[in-house]
């Protein structure tokens, strides 16, 4: 199972209610007041506190976890879907899924896309 942390473009209250209810373990950028804060940021306290990080940003977070593959940096993990394509409930579905095959090692350094689970 992983740690999630939820950046603000992506935490909708009934999303983090639903993974809560079935005991993810899930922070919100709300949750440690981090709205508003840069990219960098976000990804720099999700790897901080070994969380992987779910965001509706593909462009700029594929772009920081490239930047940080080149430059030998290490991040929890990543996971990226499109804004407005699932429903509450197939984010969930999605999420948990990855969180069942998925470990915070097997996580590290990796982005997964929701389309494909």
């Amino acid at each position: 199972m992983i740690l999630l942390y939820i950046d603000e473009d992506s935490m909708r209250n009934a999303l983090v209610r639903a993974l809560r209810a079935r005991e993810l373990d899930v922070l919100t950028a709300l949750d440690v007041g981090l709205t508003g804060r840069a990219d960098e940021e976000h990804l720099e306290y999700a790897t901080e506190q070994g969380r992987v990080l779910y965001s509706f940003n593909i462009k700029d977070f594929y772009h920081l976890h490239s930047v940080y593959m080149k430059e030998g940096k290490t991040h929890s993990g990543i996971i990226l879907a499109q804004q407005q394509q699932y429903s509450i409930g197939e984010q969930m579905q999605r999420i948990l899924r990855i969180s069942a095959e998925r470990t915070s090692v097997t996580m590290r350094n990796r982005v997964e896309f929701l389309s494909a689970w």
